[in-house]
């Protein structure tokens, strides 16, 4: 191992090599920083310049695009509360009214700190536990898949004790991720015979426009006579502030790269469960949603973590571990290679390459992050009046681009419309952003478990992982269910 990651280390350095992974880091901070825009489609974009590169240094820039978008996709949903990635929605939570408080370059600095920490921890785990991992990840079938997703849907509907909202969020979530041709039987779903629909709804229109768009409508209706931040200080590193989240840090990286790993889970899910875990595990979880560092630093490690744990399927087994490195997947057959069982010993030069790389990123994002952030910070001198706009705009072409459909962009801003009179009524949206994400997941594997076992609902109670997550999940509902009642008995008798 370590001579593989010698020889990887020289191929890195190689001036060719760094310049590329210097230019893939602009690239995704850019990327990833503009609302919209996601390491899937810049991978997508980039693909045919690497046509004509050596496969080496072809998924070096990659897969350093991916992990620097996955990274600056908080900048936007912090400052602006406008997710400049999927994997970026559960920062903009507690990122954003940190920065209506003032306190933009704290947030930021958290942010970065905990994103080069999950990906350093998650590159770590993946050089020597990658056989491990992929292992593990071999255990996992439909029931335990389709548990995961429970566990997810119910942690994230239950939060702040809100349950009957956020059930109905995860609902019209659910919902719109079945619109579209059915994945197994190619049947049509609330189409009403529309082309469009029947594509389906991508996360893209949804996610920009319930949280973008409807934040830019928000603020359209404010005086904007109030003071904007001017000066971003950046710290990044903050002794006591670390002695407050290291746990948060280190419980984060750890279930992002196990969650990483997960074919099909990926890095917006990974998100999404840490911060859950997280106000589950804290002694304040009212606080969350209203600028707690705790609330930055989960989210953002667990996504960069799980960036580098959704290689690990795609290297040992050929399957891709999200939406990005399922574009990677296609790149590597189009360069003639096949990910599986035996890529890692017929193809370690590129591999450990590609991990040196990673390492590199990471230094790189520290680097250059504060700078790049201080420029792209500028942006709130400008009135909100003539920013709004910019936003809008940015939203709309990054919306575009996903499927080059005018369809998206009226979907995008209907969705804004409804996230802004949703919010009058303190709806959490973040809810129907889970449905969207975990359903189509939930939905497969509980039909091909159901398929397996000719329609007894017991296989998911016959086998211990999907047991275990079904069982705390209802655990976690009836205590949702059960705490108030206890609390108003208790306050009746005082």
């Amino acid at each position: 191992m370590l001579d593989s990651l010698l020889n990887g280390f020289l191929t890195v350095t190689e001036p060719m090599n760094l310049l590329l992974l210097f230019s893939a880091v602009f690239i995704g901070f850019l990327g990833g920083a503009l609302p919209g825009i996601s390491g899937v489609i810049l991978v997508v974009i980039l693909l045919p310049v690497t046509y004509g590169m050596d496969s080496t240094s072809a998924f070096m820039l990659l897969t350093a695009i991916y992990g620097a978008t996955v990274f600056s996709g908080l900048i936007t949903s912090i400052l602006y509360r406008a997710p400049g990635t999927p994997e970026a929605v559960m920062t903009a939570l507690d990122g954003y009214p940190m920065t209506q408080r003032g306190e933009a370059g704290k947030a930021l600095g958290i942010g970065i700190f905990s994103s080069v920490l999950g990906g350093t921890v998650g590159t770590i785990v993946l050089i020597i536990f990658t056989p491990l991992l992929a292992s593990v990840a071999l255990q996992f079938s439909s029931p335990e898949f389709f548990g995961l997703a429970v566990l997810g849907l119910t942690v994230v509907a239950s939060l702040g004790g809100r349950l009957i909202l956020g059930l109905i969020g995860v609902m019209l979530g659910l919902f719109i991720a079945t619109i579209g041709i059915d994945p197994l039987t190619g049947t049509e779903r609330f189409t009403f015979n529309s082309l469009n629909l029947s594509a389906g709804v991508e996360l893209i229109p949804v996610i920009v426009g319930l949280f973008a768009v409807s934040e830019v409508l928000k603020k359209a209706k404010e005086n904007d006579t109030e003071k904007e931040i001017t000066k971003v200080k950046i710290k990044i590193f903050d002794s006591s502030i670390f002695r407050k989240i290291r746990f948060t840090l280190a419980r984060s990286s750890i279930l992002g790269v196990a969650i990483g790993i997960l074919p099909g889970i990926g890095a917006s899910t990974a998100a999404m469960v840490s911060y859950s875990e997280t106000v589950r595990w804290s002694k304040h979880p009212k606080k969350f949603g209203k600028g707690v560092p705790e609330g930055i630093a989960a989210p953002e490690a667990a996504n960069n973590a799980a960036a580098m744990g959704a290689l690990v399927p795609l290297f040992a087994l050929g399957i891709p571990g999200s939406g990005t490195t399922a574009i990677i997947l296609g790149a590597f057959v189009m360069h003639g290679l096949q990910p599986g069982p035996t890529f890692m010993t017929n193809n370690s030069e590129l591999i450990y390459a590609v991990f040196v790389g990673l390492f590199i990123v990471n230094i790189l994002i520290l680097l250059f992050s504060k700078p790049f952030i201080r420029m792209f910070s500028k942006l709130l001198n400008i009135p909100y009046a003539s920013l709004g706009p910019i936003i809008i705009i940015c939203c709309i072409v990054g919306t575009f681009s996903v499927r080059n459909s005018m369809f998206d962009v009226w979907l995008m801003l209907g969705f804004g419309v409804l996230g802004y009179f949703l919010e009058k009524i303190d709806f959490p949206l973040v809810a129907i952003i889970l449905g969207l994400v975990l359903g189509p997941i939930a939905e497969s594997e509980l039909r091909r478990s159901l398929a397996l076992s000719q329609g007894d609902f017991s296989i998911f109670f016959i086998r211990p992982i999907s047991a275990s997550l079904i069982s705390v999940a209802i655990l976690l509902v009836c205590a949702v269910i059960i705490s108030p009642i206890i609390k108003k008995r208790k306050a009746q008798k005082l």
